[in-house]
Parts: C-alpha cells; sequence; structure tokens
C-alpha cells in the first residue's frame, strides 16, 4: 500500500484527487499538510488522518511514501524539490511551476532522488483525444496547417470559482494558466513544439490576473496553433479543429462527436470518427509507475513543454511581442 500525504487544499481539484486516493485500491491517505492551518485541520478531520502544520515534519516520516500536490503553484518549486529530497514520489496538480527555471530545479531533485513524478494532464487520456491522434498517424489531414483548442467556462462572472484564483501572486496567472493549461498541451501533442508564442490576455471583471485570452504557437513550416480559455464565457464548448493540407477534424462543435472530412477519404461527407475507450487517469498511471518501476517520461515532457509554452506567453503578454522559446531561462 502507497501511503499518501495530500499537501493543500487551495486548488479547487484537491477533493476530486481525494477521491482518486481514496478509490484506488493501491494507495490511502495518512496525513494532510497546508499552507493555511485552518482549511487543513478540517481537511484531516473530515478524512479521519492527522493534520501536521510543519512540512519538513511530515516529509520526514517514514509512514508516508507519497504526496499530491495541490498548494499556490507559486510554492510549487519549493514543496516539490523538499518532498523528492525527502524520498517522497509526487502526484502534482498543472502546471508543474510557473517558469522553466524552477521545473528544472524540480526534475533534477526528482532525478537525483529516484522517485516517481506524474503531472495531472488529464486531457491527454481522453475519447477524443485518442481518436485524434488516430487520425493523424493515418495522415488523413496531410501536412497539418492549424490547429485550435479552446476551453472556457462563467466562473468569474457566475463567482463560483474560489477568490484565490485571481491571486496573481499565487496563481501566475489567471484563465491561460488554469484552464488554458489544456487546451494548450493539447496544441502541443496536435503540432508539436512551436518555435515562439505570442498572447494577449483581457480583462473583462477588472481582477488582477486575466480572465479572457489567446495565444498564437508559431512554427517553422508555416503552421499555427490557437489557444483560446476564459472565466467569463457562458455556454463556451470545448472545442478541437484540426486543419491541414488534406482534410479537417473537428470536436466539439458543438457536440462531442469527432468528425473528419478528408480528401483521403472515399466519401466526400464528414465522417463519424470512432472514439476509443478512455486511458487509465494520470493518478492512476502514476501508481503504476510508483508499484512497477517505471517512469513517466511522455508525461513528464509534455508538463515541461506546457510551463515553457506558458512562460512565453506571459513574457509575451506582458512585452506585447512574439516570444521565441529559447529565450526562455534554464
Amino acid at each position: 500500500m502507497i501511503r499518501v500525504a495530500m499537501l493543500s487544499y487551495w486548488h479547487v481539484h484537491a477533493w476530486d484527487y481525494t477521491k482518486q486516493v481514496q478509490e484506488n485500491p493501491n494507495t490511502e491517505i495518512v496525513a494532510v499538510w497546508d499552507e493555511l492551518s485552518d482549511r487543513g485541520q478540517e481537511a484531516a478531520a473530515k478524512l479521519g488522518v492527522p493534520f501536521i502544520a510543519n512540512l519538513d515534519e511530515l516529509l520526514a516520516r517514514t509512514d508516508i511514501d507519497a504526496v499530491v500536490v495541490d498548494t499556490p503553484t507559486n510554492i510549487h518549486r519549493d514543496v516539490m524539490v523538499k518532498a523528492a529530497r525527502a524520498g517522497k514520489h509526487i502526484f502534482t496538480e498543472k502546471v508543474i511551476a510557473p517558469t522553466l527555471r524552477e521545473v528544472n530545479e524540480i526534475i533534477a531533485a526528482v532525478r537525483e532522488a529516484g522517485v516517481k513524478l506524474t503531472v495531472s494532464l488529464p486531457r491527454l487520456n481522453d475519447r477524443y483525444t485518442l481518436a485524434a491522434q488516430e487520425v493523424l498517424s493515418q495522415g488523413l489531414l496531410g501536412e497539418l496547417t492549424q490547429a485550435r483548442v479552446r476551453l472556457s467556462h462563467n466562473g468569474a462572472i457566475a463567482n463560483w470559482l474560489p477568490e484565490h484564483f485571481y491571486n496573481l501572486e499565487q496563481c501566475g496567472g489567471g484563465a491561460l494558466i488554469d484552464l488554458g493549461c489544456h487546451p494548450m498541451y493539447l496544441t502541443r501533442l496536435f503540432l508539436g513544439l512551436p518555435t515562439s508564442v505570442s498572447a494577449a490576455f483581457g480583462y473583462v471583471t477588472g481582477k488582477e490576473v486575466e480572465d479572457n485570452a489567446v495565444a498564437t504557437l508559431r512554427y517553422e513550416n508555416g503552421a499555427v496553433g490557437i489557444v483560446e480559455a476564459g472565466f467569463v464565457n457562458a455556454h463556451s464548448p470545448f472545442c478541437v479543429e484540426i486543419h491541414g493540407t488534406e482534410g479537417t477534424l473537428l470536436y466539439g462543435l458543438p457536440d462531442e462527436v469527432v468528425r473528419v472530412r478528408s480528401n483521403k477519404l472515399n466519401s466526400q461527407e464528414w465522417v463519424t470518427i470512432e472514439q476509443p475507450a478512455q486511458r487509465i487517469s494520470a493518478y492512476d498511471q502514476w501508481v503504476g509507475h510508483v508499484l512497477n518501476g517505471t517512469e513517466a517520461e511522455e508525461n513528464v515532457g509534455y508538463a515541461i513543454d506546457l510551463t515553457k509554452l506558458m512562460e512565453a506567453a506571459t513574457i509575451s503578454n506582458a512585452e506585447k511581442r512574439a516570444v521565441s522559446l529559447s529565450e526562455l531561462q534554464n
């Protein structure tokens, strides 16, 4: 049995991960730490486990094997480096950290300690993503020229997001670094890593973080990736468009069906593509890596690239220019 400590209930998905720990037959929650004592004590009481106020004390315990990290993004680096050095396996909410420099410090600590790291990038495992990858592997769209992925909700205008999600220091940004992570890593999956990123942030509700955002990814072959996210859009469907010289794939416009129209198919109409079974969750994959001594190489690779893209987008918006990934500080 892998004995897990929950590190913070800051993130809106912390209780979702709690449920995943509880439902996996190979893991159990044995302790809670939180940077806010009251919140941590409340969570620990609900779970019937000890609340340990001092993080170093918790990480020093030999009856804890692993941690789930849901802390504010700005302390991910400090928390995860400490956890790795203490020999604890790590499952973390995205992003790994806001900057490439911090990510590299975390990865170095993880590798040196030999612990297992997996990042929550859930849409890599969804059925529509797997269907899209199969279409691309068959070459049905030809040379890819554009991908557009959008994810948005009305959390900032319907007031259901926690107030700390608008805290620039804690979050490192707003809609793009939160919701926008998903369309960003999917665009990366479909098109590869771009040479540069441009971003424009909107502030519809006047908060200190953006609540409306678009990032444009530019590629050497002329392809363009478009990433859209927002906290101020009602009834905005999650959607994917992938375009190429031989065809187009659509999903979520507005129904949850993958459709393709391709010059390489006999039909000249839109064809519905069967979606395969969903892969197991990132959390369950992490448990497998811990038990089997394997590495989440693909997952961590995409997570590192995600931070590169997010950092470049943040710089681009601040400086009003395209930012090359080669500019980022290691």
